[in-house]
This record gives C-alpha cells, structure tokens and sequence, in this order.
C-alpha cells in the first residue's frame, strides 16, 4: 500500500480534504491523504469524521501511526459500520480541539527556551501542557511567576513560527538543537523536520503549530512540580 499524503504536515490549518479510503478494518480506516494529526511526540492525535461522497458519515475517535512514517491509522468508534473501500471520501478534523492543541504545542516550544534545561518527557491537553526538565548540576530556579511573564512577553511579541526540514548530516552537527533526552528525531530518511519560532527557538518537531506565537493567547503556569530528584514538571494551561 502506498503512504498516505500528510497534509496536516504542509498546511496545519486544514480542516478537511478529499480523499479515498484505502483500507477499512475493525479499529483501522487508512485513507490516501489525510488531515488527521496521528498522535505522537506528546500530542494527541485528532478526531473528528470521514464522510463517503453521497453516503455515509463515519466518526473517527483516534488517530495513531502505523507501521511506517507514512502509514497513519484512522480509528472508527467501537463496533460501528466500516466504510466501503476504493470510494472517494471526505476527511474532516475536530477543528476546535485540533487548534488547542496547536496553541499549546507551541507554547511548550517557548517554554523550552524559557526554561533552558534538557526535556525528559511532555503531554499536550486541549487545555494544558506539561513539560518534564532535568535540573540536574544545573543552577537553576523554577520561579512560577518568572516563567509565566517570560512566556506572556513571548507571546505578545508575536513571532513568526514555521517548520523546515535539515538534514542528517546538518542535525548532527548540530545537537544542541535536540532537547529531549528521551525521545530523538527520527533519523535514516536523509531529512529531519524542524520547528523554528523566529529568532526564539529551533528543535526537530513532527507536530503542528500555529504560525504566529501571538495566537497562542495568554497562558499561566499552573503548578510546577518535583518529579524525582532530577526532574521538576511545569505544567501551563491557557489563562482565558
């Protein structure tokens, strides 16, 4: 089979495309393109609905990667009807929610370069987010009220945010640009798809983004946490 077209990846702002459903089992619909964010990296994947031209609707509960890069698996909700194979079809994201997440991916992106430690785990909400550092030999000093006026000064200055790709070779001459210790990029495809929040912060990402930091909105820290005793969580969340 071939690999499905990732339009969330050139155009996030999508909320529908045309498409044909390649395959449909119990628990797995795969399409020939689709707008639908397969969860990974923190971020969940999306939901939302697969129309049949001049037929029926089916709803999709979850997205999730498949076996490769570009195999990406569109679950229907529990015992439902599947729809039929080989017919052109309509794909459409939970915009709303899908938008959140946006907002608060790249939020975190901020808080990377806010807090300035290595990332040992994230979660991306519709509400909220979370980022894991390792404070470890570090002379560092979460201060919830520092962090929450750096982020909203961020934000209000309005960067511009766009993804590029690099690649191998570039990124290993460049680790710094990796800050999580945990999860690396995916390497061996020759190219890695990076994030840049202009003049603010760059790391490989494979999520969506908004791309203005200014859509964002005003954000608070919401609590921030020992985990161990090397990692300290901040979790953020939107403040209206």
């Amino acid at each position: 089979m071939a690999e499905t077209e990732l339009v969330f990846r050139d155009d996030p702002y999508a909320r529908s495309c045309p498409t044909r459903i390649e395959s449909a089992e119990p628990g797995a619909i795969r399409l020939s393109r689709t707008i639908f964010y397969p969860a990974g990296g923190g971020q969940p994947g999306d939901r939302g609905a697969i129309s049949v031209i001049g037929g029926q609707r089916f709803e999709i509960i979850d997205t999730l990667k498949g076996a490769s890069e570009g195999d990406v698996v569109h679950v229907p909700a529990p015992d439902a009807p599947l729809p039929p194979v080989g017919v052109d079809a309509l794909a459409e994201i939970d915009w709303a929610r899908r938008h959140r997440h946006m907002r608060i991916h790249t939020c975190l992106h901020l808080l990377t370069a806010v807090v300035a430690a290595p990332v040992t785990g994230g979660q991306i909400a519709e509400d909220k987010g979370r980022l894991d550092f390792d404070l470890q030999d570090l002379p560092i000093t979460l201060d919830k009220d520092e962090i929450e006026a750096k982020l909203n000064a961020l934000i209000q200055g309005g960067a511009r945010a766009a993804p590029r790709w690099i690649t191998d070779e570039e990124l290993s001459r460049q680790p710094e640009l990796v800050k999580t210790m945990l999860v690396k990029p995916p390497m061996g495809q020759g190219r890695v798809r990076l994030m840049e929040i202009e003049g603010i912060d760059r790391q490989p990402c494979g999520g969506t983004h908004v791309v203005n930091v200014g859509e964002i909105g005003p954000v608070k820290v919401l609590k921030i946490e020992s985990k161990g005793k090397r990692n300290r969580r901040v979790i953020i969340g939107f403040a209206a």
